[in-house]
Order: C-alpha cells, then structure tokens, then sequence
C-alpha cells in the first residue's frame, strides 16, 4: 500500500514538473518578446559625407542636444507626416470618391482671375 502511494505522489511529481516545464518556457518565450518589445531600435547609417554630419551636429548644438538626440527627434518628425505616395493615394481615392474632373483650363482660369 505504501508503494502504490510513493508512484502515485511520483507520478503526480512527474506531470507538475512537465506542465511547469511547459509553462516555463512560454514564461520564458513571452519574457523574451516582451523583452524585446520595450527596447528600442538602433540604427546606423554608413557613408554619411562630412559636411552632412558637420550640418546636424551643428544644427543639434543650436537646439542644445546630442546628435543622437536631435537625429531621433527629427526621425520621430519625418514618421509623423503621411509618405508622398501615401498622400497620392489618398489625394486619388478622394477624387474618384467625388467623381468629379476640374479641366486644367478651369483651374488656370481660377488662378488668373484671382492675380488680377
């Protein structure tokens, strides 16, 4: 009877440890990504000329930041706007949603109107 107890409590051992093996390693893969999650990003940029990076390191200095600094601001700046094709897009999805044409004489017209 004491034997049969002892492979029972083993055997329950046993599945504890494999389900917290199991769920050590999503810990773990989960520890990881949001790990990874919350670090930021590095970025080198190779070649850049001199007198380029004499221009942002003295344009950081003007505004009292390290290059590093500044270069994240205006990188933060630049994402911040739409892309050229992005706003092309929707400058056309606009037009074919209103389905109107303005002729290019029409708005020429409308110009020179207005500079008179």
């Amino acid at each position: 009877m004491a034997i049969e107890i002892e492979l029972r409590e083993i055997d329950a051992l046993r599945e504890v440890q494999q389900m917290c093996a199991g769920q050590r390693a999503v810990l773990a893969e989960c520890g990881q990504c949001w790990q990874n999650a919350g670090m930021a990003k590095q970025i080198t940029i190779r070649n850049v000329p001199d007198d380029v990076c004499d221009e942002l390191a003295a344009r950081a200095a003007e505004q009292r930041q390290s290059m590093q600094e500044y270069l994240r601001g205006e990188l933060e700046h630049l994402v911040a706007k739409p892309s050229v094709a992005s706003l092309l897009e929707e400058i056309r999805r606009r037009k074919e949603a209103a389905g109107t044409r303005v002729s290019a004489a029409t708005i020429l017209a409308a110009r020179d109107a207005d500079r008179k």
